[in-house]
């Protein structure tokens, strides 16, 4: 029995392969106590910036994931809807393209804060590139993918073909 079929479709998949081989689990592939061990890590983060104190990321050097934008995807009749969450990134940064059956979001990030109170300075940078790799689903319709990019916000809709949507249908409920 093929039970891959009653899966999500996992736009992640080529994601992962970037990094060294090892024990830890490709992006995307998450065990539920592990996504809820980074849930956990985020939130002491943000806690430990609050009060001053260096954060985790900066202990234990794990700078990528910080500039990693994150993504929604919804799936709808017509189209994917993939909204990409990239504050502090101007438009002329970010470049969209397809590689195979791979959408590749690449950009970087450069901003610079800048504090003085009384004879106290402080400057923070964040520079660094992203990329984020999204494997197509088979219903996807590559040539007629759309991008726009409004306040920190890059959205994009993939067109679905109708050839797997029609497979999906209703089966009444008999009472």
């Amino acid at each position: 029995m093929d039970l891959q079929k009653w899966s999500p479709w996992n736009w992640f998949r080529s994601e992962g392969q970037d990094a060294p081989a090892g024990g830890e689990p490709r992006r995307g592939e998450l065990t539920p106590l592990a996504g809820m061990h980074q849930e956990l890590d985020r939130w002491m983060d943000g806690m430990m910036r609050q009060f001053g104190l260096p954060s985790l990321e900066s202990r234990f050097g794990d700078m990528p994931e910080l500039l990693r934008p994150r993504l929604d995807i919804a799936e709808r009749d017509d189209d994917y809807l993939i909204s990409v969450e990239v504050p502090g990134v101007e438009e002329k940064d970010i470049t969209l393209s397809l590689d195979g059956d791979r959408l590749v979001i690449e950009g970087e990030k450069r901003q610079e804060s800048t504090t003085k109170e009384d004879r106290y300075q402080r400057v923070e940078r964040s520079y660094g590139s992203f990329r984020r790799l999204l494997d197509l689903p088979a219903d996807a319709k590559p040539e007629a993918i759309e991008a726009s990019f409004d306040k920190g916000v890059l959205t994009i809709t993939v067109p679905r073909s109708g050839e797997v949507k029609s497979r999906r249908r209703e089966i009444p409920i008999k009472g």
